[in-house]
């Protein structure tokens, strides 16, 4: 039976109102003791690196991150840039920007294969972003992509790509603080000539995508407040795409949202994943919290962050190399920086998810498109001693200390726990960096540059080592084990750029 959007929500509104969510029969309850048994599955602990398409209308003015939020605050430098290309926002606000997000270059096959050749095991897309904007077919969301903008169901032809070149495919979803990160759009000028003229957020005829007008909290991100119909709406739209789309990997751009809803969310996923996989969970739920990601649950996830020792359980790092969405202005991270992290999150039993924000037309820019080259030149050379890999006795070895900070931004909430936010501090790596990963009894060591004559691991001054050879060089190299451990002499050329790998046997 074909249901209607209005039908479906009905129907959903109606089960949850009746007591608790419905969800997919399985091994979970919709409870922290049952979700505590999950265990993150093992292709994840073995894929080490995704890549993330953080793009959706906000990316049409390609001028930044929260575009749909700040457009709407006076003086903020997207208010201005709005204010200059689109006219006023009583006038022109984000409900006229998205019909101009057309994505006429977006060509979901090529990318896919672009970050398969780069050596991405698992790509995500966004589902949904704060601006309440869905990118797939939305059953309970009038604004979406198949209706407006591109008029393309961006989530199935990423998942249809993805699924083509056999990688694992997920989806981000960022829906739960938009009921109050919106309401800037229901404000107004507080001077100027358009003073106390309000934006086109609070006309109620645009109230399905800017909700109703109502206080805000200071913090956009604060769950009191919400009504249980915005509760039990969020959690039938994401019901719907994971329904729909069936993804390896669910990312939550927070905790674990309005307790019962988020936790049937939770355990929907993985019972409907285990429904698909034999009775095994081989689903994967990321999110930000640090209290929810704890005796199983979920995976948790450090935005633009790396944690400062090798942890017991799986994790991991969500960054970019620019901003989150689109900006012609950004300044894009290097390809070391990028593979730095990647090395050093995966020596302490982290996962890299890369974001490489698309342009509007949904082509990667240029710069975008060295930066992937370089990366996949890299892994062409290096990916033995990353995928499947998992940690030493310790990640590395390091000349000062340098572990990273607990926090890096001022203001950044409680959920953002320590880990997170730390990258800007970190300092840059050197050849007498070295980081560890092992797998089938063989020791990986990788410096972290290219020493001028030998590279030294301290670490190896035990272990009788029987054989090192150099990833991606084919010659035989001269190398001793003392008391000061294990020095390697040079070959004369590099086998590839940035941070150089040996594989070691005897010393796992």
């Amino acid at each position: 039976m074909q249901l209607t959007r209005r039908t479906a929500l009905q129907l959903m509104t109606a089960a949850a109102a009746a007591g608790s969510p419905a969800i997919a029969p399985g091994p979970f309850r919709a409870t922290r003791d049952s979700l505590g048994n999950y265990r993150v599955p093992d292709w994840f602990r073995d894929a080490k690196f995704g890549i993330w398409a953080h793009w959706g209308p906000q990316s049409a003015p390609e001028f930044g991150d929260w575009y749909a939020r700040n457009m709407y605050i006076q003086g903020h430098r997207q208010y201005k840039y709005h204010l200059e290309k689109y006219g006023h926002p009583s006038k022109f606000g984000f409900k006229d920007v998205i019909p101009t997000w057309k994505a006429e270059r977006f060509d979901p096959d090529y990318l896919v294969s672009l970050y398969k050749k780069a050596g991405a095991r698992y790509f995500v897309t966004m589902g949904v972003h704060h601006d309440n904007f869905d990118l797939w077919n939305s059953k309970l969301n009038r604004w979406n992509a198949v209706n407006m903008g591109p008029k393309k169901d961006i989530v199935g032809l990423f998942q249809k790509a993805a699924r083509k070149h056999g990688l694992r495919f997920g989806v981000s979803e960022h829906l739960a603080v938009s009921y109050h990160w919106f309401q800037t759009s229901h404000g107004a000028d507080k001077e100027g000539p358009l003073k106390g003229v309000p934006y086109d957020g609070a006309d109620p005829r645009n109230r399905d995508l800017y909700h109703e007008t109502h206080p805000a909290p200071a913090r956009a991100w604060d769950p009191q407040g919400v009504p249980d119909k915005w509760k039990q709406h969020y959690f039938g739209r994401i019901k719907d795409l994971l329904d729909q789309y069936e993804p390896d990997l669910l990312y939550t751009d927070g905790p674990i949202f309005f307790e019962d809803y988020g936790l049937a969310l939770a355990a929907h996923f993985y019972n409907s994943n285990a429904q698909r996989r034999g009775g095994r969970v081989q689903a994967v739920y990321a999110n930000k919290g640090k209290t929810d990601c704890v005796r199983g649950t979920c995976l948790l996830d450090l935005e633009r962050g790396v944690v400062d020792r090798i942890w017991e359980d799986p994790w991991q790092t969500d960054t970019c190399i620019g901003h989150w969405h689109y900006d012609k202005e950004a300044v894009y991270k290097t390809p070391k920086i990028i593979l730095d992290m990647l090395v050093d999150i995966v020596s302490r039993n982290g996962n890299l998810l890369l974001n490489l924000p698309l342009p509007s037309n949904g082509m990667l820019d240029e710069r975008e498109l060295k930066i992937v080259d370089e990366i996949t030149n890299w892994m062409s050379v290096n990916s033995e001693a990353i995928y499947g890999t998992r940690p030493w006795r310790v990640s590395g070895e390091d000349p000062s200390p340098d572990a990273p900070a607990e926090s890096a931004r001022a203001g950044a909430s409680e959920h953002h726990q320590a880990g997170a936010f730390n990258e800007r501090l970190r300092r840059p790596l050197t050849p007498r960096h070295i980081r560890f990963t092992t797998k089938r009894g063989i020791l990986y060591a990788f410096v972290m540059g290219w020493p001028e004559k030998q590279a030294v691991i301290a670490s190896l001054s035990g272990p009788k080592v029987r054989n090192v050879e150099l990833l991606g060089h084919k010659g035989k190299l001269t190398w001793s084990q003392d008391a000061a451990g294990l020095k390697i002499q040079l070959p004369p050329g590099k086998p590839c750029e940035h941070a150089i790998a040996f594989k070691i046997e005897g010393a796992a």
